[in-house]
């Protein structure tokens, strides 16, 4: 017995404009793909090809110019607030190349944050500090983020980003600020979680390597799909 696998994403004539009538900037240009359920994607091409911008349409946090952008056949952008707040916070986990973390809170506070969004920080506090010891920051936790290396914060924000058990992991060049060593043990980290818990993760790369390590690997060039998606 063959089991159907389900889309979890789908981008549908997807174009986003930036700037007036007068003097616009096309990013994504008339682009339709799928995601799978626990699929692994990468997405790759040259620097302003357009791939952070089509990450942030796919999770929500850009709108589209037109086209409509569907997670588990709903449409984003028709959600009512509470709903949209509901899919960031519990389905979604943002990884951001700049790691993105409150400079006046601890590691562990930054990590705990969407638990915090929630309401459930007392249930989530275990699971919290067994990601710090299990990522090697057990001895971190009330350090700040300017008291961290590049590579503790960006653990501290991917771990951040595990704290609900989302459903899709997104990441943005996670590994672009660190040098190689940090970057593969980083990415091996997403992968792990994915794998682990059967989540989808859509991740941007510069790097073909890195980018190797999808099950599948989406190339934008000039705001259009090179190939089929």
């Amino acid at each position: 017995m063959t089991l159907s696998v389900k889309e979890v994403l789908r981008a549908k004539n997807l174009v986003k404009r930036y700037g007036d009538s007068k003097n616009s900037t096309t990013a994504i240009r008339e682009m339709t793909l799928a995601i799978l359920e626990s699929e692994v994607v990468s997405i790759v091409g040259q620097s302003g090809s357009g791939k952070s911008t089509l990450l942030n349409l796919l999770s929500g946090i850009d709108t589209p110019t037109s086209g409509e952008v569907f997670y588990q056949g709903k449409n984003i952008n028709e959600m009512g607030g509470k709903d949209k707040t509901f899919m960031r916070v519990n389905d979604f986990g943002f990884v951001f190349q700049f790691f993105n973390l409150i400079p006046n809170l601890s590691a562990f506070d930054n990590a705990i944050l969407p638990a915090v969004l929630n309401g459930t920080t007392k249930e989530k506090r275990t699971y919290v500090k067994e990601l710090f010891t299990r990522t090697g920051l057990g001895d971190k936790e009330n350090l700040l983020p300017s008291q961290l290396s590049g590579g503790e914060q960006q653990r501290v924000a991917i771990i951040r980003a595990l704290t609900n058990g989302p459903k899709v992991l997104f990441a943005d060049e996670p590994t672009g600020n660190l040098d190689s060593r940090n970057g593969k043990s980083i990415l091996d980290l997403l992968l792990s979680s994915a794998k682990d818990n059967k989540q989808t993760l859509v991740y941007v790369t510069h790097d073909a390597h890195l980018a190797a390590l999808a099950d599948r690997t989406i190339e934008i060039m000039d705001g259009e799909l090179v190939g089929k998606s």
